[in-house]
């Protein structure tokens, strides 16, 4: 498809207005009604709803949309390629990411990310829900669950064990547990909709079910009580690493039972070239995870 008529597109879901787009693009809004009758005809769908009075997206131009601008970026970054005065990765950056390593782990990385790429802009959203990414038009999302088969491309970024803990003053109360039994003695805090836990027995993944008073829809919460001595939690390495550096928090280690091995993943929408500022930023990522 012509890139002209889908530069056009854009402006017109930007402004809502072919005169505004037409006076951004230096052009008629007899240009740009033509452009957008070209790109439906190529598409072989109508993307708008036009009117005198106003222009809104219909369902299929709502679902192109983002196809739209990962083309017009991808473009971009093409011609940024061979710029003699490019700097840096360019474009937008769209990133999903669960909230507790996002907060921690991604949101740091940020500003030295966006000082080092003066071009580049980002879009991070933190979610603990599975996230269409296609649909949604992400360039990249961070995962640290284990992962379901998917038409998704995904690269092992880090290893990331789950960590069984609890506060030194709950241990000193209620004591330590030692087998995956002695659990059930105790108050497990765990995330909402995960009433089981998962370990390694005998090379093979075991899940066991956990009552306790809290649940809570995020890490944090699970981490705050766990910190404050309500509870044993099973969360990620990278959730808890600075709590047990600074010793608010102490492994658990069973005897009949060792963590679940998880990874930190990148999964993008496609296995084909990856854009500059996605590799930029996974890269500061890896580096900052290796420190």
């Amino acid at each position: 498809m012509n890139s002209k008529d889908v530069e056009v597109f854009l402006m017109v879901t930007q402004t809502r207005s072919l005169t505004q787009a037409a006076r951004r693009l230096n052009t008629t809004p007899m240009t740009v009604s033509r452009r957008l009758a070209s790109l439906e005809e190529d598409l072989g769908v109508r993307l708008l709803h036009r009117t005198t009075r106003a222009i809104a997206l219909t369902d299929e131009g709502e679902e192109f949309l983002p196809y739209a601008k990962t083309l017009m970026e991808t473009e971009q970054s093409a011609r940024n390629l061979f710029s003699p005065d490019k700097q840096g990765a360019t474009g937008q950056l769209r990133i999903t990411a669960p909230s507790g390593f996002g907060r921690r782990t991604i949101i740091p990385l940020l500003p030295a990310l966006m000082a080092e790429n003066p071009e580049l802009k980002i879009d991070f959203q933190l979610s603990d829900n599975v996230t269409d990414i296609v649909g949604l038009g992400y360039d990249v999302a961070i995962r640290i669950a284990p992962l379901r088969d998917s038409r998704l491309v995904a690269q092992r970024l880090a290893d990331n064990p789950r960590v069984l803990c609890a506060s030194p003053d709950y241990l000193a109360r209620f004591g330590t547990p030692q087998l995956l039994a002695d659990l059930h003695q105790h108050n497990c805090l765990r995330l909402s909709g995960v009433p089981q836990w998962s370990f390694m027995v005998d090379d093979h993944i075991s899940s066991v079910s956990v009552e306790g008073r809290f649940s809570g829809s995020n890490v944090e919460g699970v981490r705050t009580l766990c910190v404050a001595g309500s509870g044993i939690a099973q969360l990620s390495a990278w959730d808890v690493q600075q709590e047990l550096a600074a010793g608010e928090l102490i492994e658990i280690g069973l005897r009949d039972a060792q963590p679940q091995l998880l990874g930190v993943w990148a999964l993008f929408p496609t296995a084909r070239h990856l854009p500059t500022r996605v590799t930029v930023f996974l890269n500061a990522l890896k580096q900052a995870m290796a420190r």
